[in-house]
């Protein structure tokens, strides 16, 4: 097939920088734009993250001699893309406005920020449990009279380690009620240059601003609804979460304590759900999604970060610890990569996704 030419917004920044070095030699997507703020545009790519290119792989050949955008000028796609992944760096009004600004101009945009999370009508996908949402794309293209141009964006970074086992649970007939989630997130989930090296080395900051709320808020609206054009978030579920940055670079872990709805599956059903859980990115062999789609380790120490962060190329969730809970039913750990899965990589399957649907 020929690959879509696609543009990268943000494209010098972290996040845009895991795009390009995941985007190299995609069998769909070919990189064919990238776009920054007014100081890197008019620049060759190269020349723009002189000094500052953070990743441990080099740089992909193929763009550095591509001449950066200014994201704030849309005209400036025209013609070189036909669909963008957002990594914009700015305040939410700014984001929400350009993304709107690229879907009205007929651009699918496939979004890493947050801003458009909460958008009614915007899906915010996780692949493997929530890929129907994407039906609320006809609802929101027709509401706001766009014609090609559509917003879908991922959830935040913390939640990718958890809510697909959950709704594995959930899908085989175990509902739950209640979930307490102490979440262990890598620096690197704070962007480039990210945490000050003296407030994290030999330390654990158990404050990360906003990032509670999101993982008791976001999960809810991944386990919602479409109804009436919009996505309805579910009530069926609490969740209190504690967020805190650990000294390590990649990998977010999440320690997850559940209480069933009902009868609880013992530890036998639970490990055996999530081994044998497979999910519309596996069936349609969509070439980010990991297989298996949960990753069972049933050592008494894993998963662990350094060893299981970059499975299945850094898509893979991992879980394991699973055991009873004294106060609650079952617990477990879980881990994904925070910069492939929980950013670049998941937008990338998204993609894959919607375009497997049909939606450009």
């Amino acid at each position: 097939m020929e690959r879509i030419k696609v543009g990268v917004l943000g494209a010098t920044g972290m996040v845009g920088q895991n795009y390009l070095r995941l985007l190299e030699n995609h069998p769909w997507f070919e990189v064919a734009y990238v776009a920054a703020s007014p100081r890197s545009a008019g620049k060759t790519y190269a020349e723009a993250v002189e000094g500052r290119w953070v990743l441990e792989e080099p740089m992909p050949e193929a763009v550095k001699k591509l001449i950066v955008g200014d994201a704030n000028i849309i005209d400036s796609a025209r013609g070189k893309c036909e669909m963008v992944f957002s990594a914009i760096e700015a305040d939410k009004d700014t984001i929400r406005r350009l993304e709107e600004e690229y879907a009205k101009a007929d651009f699918p945009v496939v979004s890493n920020n947050s801003a458009h999370r909460f958008t009614p009508d915007v899906p915010m996908i996780i692949p493997e449990v929530n890929w129907e949402h994407a039906k609320v794309i006809e609802a929101q293209r027709k509401q706001r009279g766009w014609s090609k141009g559509l917003i879908a964006v991922k959830p935040n970074c913390s939640v990718q380690s958890y809510v697909t086992p959950l709704h594995a649970l959930q899908q085989a007939g175990y509902p739950i009620a209640e979930a307490i989630i102490s979440t262990m997130q890598a620096v690197s989930g704070a962007g480039f240059p990210g945490v000050a090296s003296l407030k994290i080395i030999d330390n654990v900051i158990p404050y990360i601003g906003g990032e509670e709320e999101k993982s008791e808020k976001e999960p809810l609206k991944i386990f919602g609804k479409v109804a009436d054009g919009k996505i309805v978030s579910s009530d069926s579920m609490k969740i209190s979460a504690h967020c805190n940055r650990v000294p390590v670079i990649d990998g977010h872990m999440a320690c997850v304590s559940i209480k069933f709805a009902g009868k609880a599956p013992s530890v036998k059903d639970v490990v055996g759900i999530w081994k044998d859980y497979t999910s519309e990115p596996q069936k349609l062999k969509l070439p980010f999604a990991p297989v298996p789609a949960i990753i069972v380790r049933e050592e008494q120490d894993r998963p662990q970060t350094r060893w299981d962060r970059d499975a299945c190329r850094g898509m893979g969730v991992s879980v394991g610890r699973v055991r009873p809970c004294n106060v609650f039913d079952i617990r477990f750990v879980g881990l994904s990569h925070n910069t492939v899965r929980g950013a670049a990589g998941g937008a990338i399957l998204m993609a894959e996704l919607l375009k497997a649907q049909g939606y450009f």
